[in-house]
């Protein structure tokens, strides 16, 4: 998700697009000169007779995204307590305008600029982190003033939604209404939506601990394909129903028609060849290869033919694609750097061990659940804490070939009350599992903080 900066990020991203869609075309062959692009409020352009060709994009209007306005929806509990971070979305409205120095200038700008707003309806990841990262210095004093070099972290390249343009259609009364709202003389004008931009608060939130039994009835349907995930600790071990998919673990994909002449399972990007005593026409045993990063990843059974003389294998049929989540497991977990004394809230850092090695690119999260004696009624509501740890990429500067997975992270912490918690992790919301005691209750892996 996006954070505040995100709106000025857009409106850059727009400029700088404009600004470059120009240069590469030649505009000054068409003999308008040079062109400055500028997101200036209408009553600041300079409009007398001698002032610069320019195309001015305008937000002009902020509107929530229908789509998107309940989303996590709800954020607090009965108490009060923040249990989420819902995003807010929201839809930009932007007037693109068209000054002239001479006749039939500004029709021209206002022709080009709509042509590449045409050829351009996505904004790529890539060319967002590209104009943001490095801002390019447009003629007539354009680019990000020095002040505002840091919209590289508004994160607009990472969140979930790509931002799309398309035009609007606006009466003749709209904007009539708008430019006597702007005072100042009016100029061609098309006016733009760009949706959606999704800004999220990175505030702690309250979870509620696991649930540790669920009951799922699946439907097959009558044509091939996968109908359920299910998880083996190892070969010949019991397949357990609700079982969590942990690194080390087999898939169990069970379903109809899934054996063929030579077939494959594609785990994320990783193709694995099950050994044919593990291949049924109704299941499918095979291990979770370790370079499987943690966090939603995709299964999909392939099946090849063999073909011509002598045989060799040839594109086949493809089951459905479907999910799972493969969990990540705190091997070890210790508080380190323990600043506060007495009744005071703690600060420090927490050194987690995880499988498998987290990816450079992984949104990792950690959460602490007290743990209270048991008595009888309770002596107290235990506290719950929620961090996220700093990316391993810097954003800034992002490195020529990004770093290699690492199985230890460090997750700093303020504002936690000393005793012991519960340590859960969320990498891309995939969450560690907790461990049980004789009685059932949660009782591993578990941090003091003095």
């Amino acid at each position: 998700m996006s954070n505040a900066l995100a709106l000025a990020s857009v409106s850059f991203v727009l400029v700088d697009l404009l600004n470059n869609g120009l240069i590469d075309r030649d505009i000054s062959a068409t003999g308008v000169g040079d062109v400055s692009v500028t997101a200036l409020a209408p009553d600041l352009i300079n409009t007398s007779a001698t002032g610069p060709s320019q195309l001015n994009l305008f937000l002009y209007q902020v509107t929530p995204n229908p789509g998107w306005r309940n989303v996590g929806f709800p954020a607090r509990d009965a108490s009060g307590a923040r249990i989420g971070n819902p995003p807010l979305a929201l839809d930009l409205h932007y007037l693109l305008m068209a000054y002239g120095a001479q006749q039939l200038h500004a029709e021209i700008l206002l022709g080009y600029a709509m042509q590449l707003l045409h050829e351009t309806p996505i904004l790529t990841r890539d060319a967002i982190r590209k104009s943001l990262s490095a801002p390019t210095l447009v003629p007539s004093g354009g680019g990000l003033p020095p002040a505002m070099l840091n919209l590289y972290t508004s994160e607009l390249a990472e969140q979930v939604e790509l931002i799309k343009i398309w035009p609007q259609i606006l009466s003749t009364e709209e904007i009539s209404k708008l430019w006597t709202a702007f005072q100042t003389h009016y100029r061609p004008t098309a006016a733009y939506q760009a949706s959606v931009v999704l800004i999220e608060s990175k505030a702690s939130i309250k979870t509620a601990l696991p649930v540790q039994y669920r009951t799922v009835q699946v439907i097959p349907f009558e044509a091939p394909v996968i109908d359920a995930i299910l998880s083996q600790k190892a070969a010949n071990a019991p397949i357990v129903p609700d079982q969590p998919i942990l690194p080390g673990y087999n898939l169990v994909l069970q379903g109809s028609q899934l054996k063929g002449e030579v077939t494959s399972v594609l785990i994320g990007n990783i193709e694995v060849l099950p050994p044919d005593a593990d291949i049924k026409p109704s299941q499918i045993i095979v291990a979770v290869p370790p370079a499987v990063e943690a966090g939603p990843q995709t299964v999909q059974v392939i099946q090849q033919v063999l073909l011509g003389s002598p045989p060799s294998t040839h594109r086949g049929v493809e089951s459905n694609v479907t999910t799972f989540v493969l969990r990540p497991v705190i091997l070890a977990v210790s508080a380190s750097g323990i600043q506060g004394a007495g009744s005071t809230p703690r600060s420090g850092s927490l050194a987690l061990t995880l499988d498998p090695p987290v990816g450079p690119e992984q949104r990792v999260s950690v959460m602490l659940n007290q743990v209270l004696p048991l008595t009888s009624p309770p002596a107290d509501t235990a506290l719950a804490y929620s961090f996220v740890v700093p990316p391993r990429v810097n954003l800034a500067s992002p490195p020529a070939s990004p770093p290699p997975p690492t199985p230890n992270i460090s997750a700093p912490f303020f504002g936690v009350a000393p005793g012991n918690y519960l340590v859960r992790v969320q990498v891309d919301d995939a969450e560690s599992p907790l461990t049980t005691d004789a009685t059932g209750l949660y009782s591993a892996p578990q941090v003091g903080i003095p």
